[in-house]
């Protein structure tokens, strides 16, 4: 009797893995798997690779910041003042500025696939099921591609409440600002968080006048009270009009104006306005029921340690998972999914203490303990400051205004949180950072004291403020 051979009954796929989404958090995924030398396809709706942090978010931001910046240094610096005449530019001419660093940004991204060989299709994809997605394109026509596994990194979108017409050509949200074609002489900012003091310090850089509207008893209230504070106090002297604990009733579009009428009964009005209250995921285009995995109201997905969802094959990483929603750490979820992806589990994890860097003008930087936390928890702490206004470096730049402060154990000597408020304050905080994450006895202030820095540097700081918090050790 013939023996009969049995048939091989694993399905095959196209590729190894699909990445839906080119963000940092796709593009973490994508690249780690492709130089393992997996065969892996991405999915990116829009014509351009890099997501939403490339063409709306944190580089747009960023660049239109620094051009911001840089116009405030030369109308305030003695240097130029000759003429007295100060230098003013539209929102279009600094966009020029931006939309040169998306392209070249652009570019390099795109290079990256090309590169590690990883197929991209443009187009949005959704689930048919668990190892096969659909891909419409921008022409309507369809594909179909299959995969042993695949990862959801399709960012997040600016969260647009129904009872706003966010198609008024006044009323703007994060992403639409970006396409602003006229100059306004006034704008309201609705949602003091990250993104709407970003912006506030960018339009009042630019003289417009700026009311912004915080639902919180303060700004950024998760940041250390005093550089909160100071922050407030920045934007304050500078002429922004901060209306804190307040929520609007309804928005009116009008011809020439904007009227925001708020809970309290206080009504306001501006050239245009900027919604910047939250964001919401991206996966209610996914057809996500077709795999049986469930968005919260905020349109995240939850995952595991190794950043899988409830159905083994599937993972998610980036804004659609929530915390921390940074692009820095995106990338590195990517990374620890892929590893994930290969291997089963990831070894790796986001380091304890993120930094976290707000591009306001001046800049925020903060990582570890704030004092309020450290109070609450009855540590046994003490501040080591620097003014940035007795550095020389920053008294050559011109950036006086700011300070580091230092939060470190009275007994142990261990750094316990760096604070910083000032320019640069987002690459100073790394200094710090770097030696929170010593082990075995490395991480004291004392290593500030003992080690010599470049001078003049803003690195100096640390110096300063190390020897402050020490004098005050008795």
């Amino acid at each position: 009797m013939t023996k009969k051979t049995a048939k091989n009954t694993t399905p095959k796929y196209q590729f190894d893995a699909i990445v839906i989404g080119t963000g940092p958090g796709g593009e973490g995924v994508a690249m780690q798997l492709a130089k393992a030398g997996k065969n892996v396809a991405v999915v990116e709706r829009y014509e351009s690779v890099g997501g939403g942090c490339t063409h709306w978010g944190t580089i747009p931001s960023k660049a239109l910041r620094h051009s911001v910046s840089r116009l405030i240094e030369y109308n305030t610096t003695p240097l130029f003042a000759d003429n007295r005449v100060s230098r003013n530019l539209t929102f279009a001419e600094i966009m020029k500025h931006a939309s040169g660093v998306i392209s070249a940004q652009t570019r390099l991204r795109s290079s990256f696939y090309d590169r590690n060989r990883v197929t991209l299709y443009h187009g949005e994809a959704s689930f048919i099921d668990a190892n096969s997605l659909e891909i419409i394109r921008a022409d309507g026509s369809r594909d179909t591609i299959t995969a042993k596994q695949i990862a959801i990194a399709t960012g997040s979108r600016p969260y647009t409440p129904s009872d706003i017409d966010f198609t008024h050509p006044r009323i703007y949200n994060s992403d639409t600002i970006l396409s602003l074609d006229h100059d306004p002489k006034s704008i309201i900012i609705y949602g003091a968080g990250v993104i709407g003091s970003e912006y506030a310090s960018i339009f009042r850089g630019m003289g417009v006048k700026v009311d912004l509207v915080n639902m919180r008893d303060r700004l950024l209230s998760f940041l250390d009270t005093e550089i909160s504070d100071a922050l407030s106090y920045h934007l304050w002297n500078n002429g922004v009009v901060i209306r804190n604990t307040e929520t609007y009733k309804s928005v009116e579009g009008k011809d020439d104006c904007v009227i925001l009428n708020l809970e309290s009964g206080k009504r306001m009005k501006a050239d245009c306005l900027l919604f910047a209250n939250g964001r919401t995921g991206n996966t209610d285009m996914l057809n996500l029921d077709n795999v049986g995995i469930k968005a919260d109201s905020r349109g995240q997905v939850s995952v595991n340690k190794n950043y899988q969802t409830e159905v083994d094959n599937i993972y998610a990483v980036g804004d659609v998972i929530g915390y921390p929603s940074l692009a820095s750490a995106a990338y590195n979820q990517g990374r620890f999914a892929a590893e994930a992806m290969l291997q089963g589990e990831t070894h790796s994890a986001l380091v304890e203490d993120i930094p976290t860097g707000i591009y306001t003008i001046p800049e925020i930087s903060s990582v570890g303990k704030t004092e309020q936390e450290l109070t609450q928890a009855k540590v046994p702490y003490e501040v080591g400051r620097a003014q940035f206004k007795h550095l020389a470096r920053a008294q050559i730049a011109s950036t006086q205004v700011g300070s580091l402060k230092i939060l470190f154990h009275r007994e142990t000597k261990e750094v316990l949180g760096i604070h910083c408020f000032g320019e640069r304050a987002s690459e100073i905080v790394h200094i710090g950072q770097a030696i929170m994450q010593q082990k075995d006895g490395g991480n004291t202030i004392e290593y500030f004291v003992n080690t010599t820095f470049n001078y003049p540097t803003m690195a100096e700081a640390y110096r300063v403020a190390a020897l402050n918090g020490l004098n005050r050790i008795f």
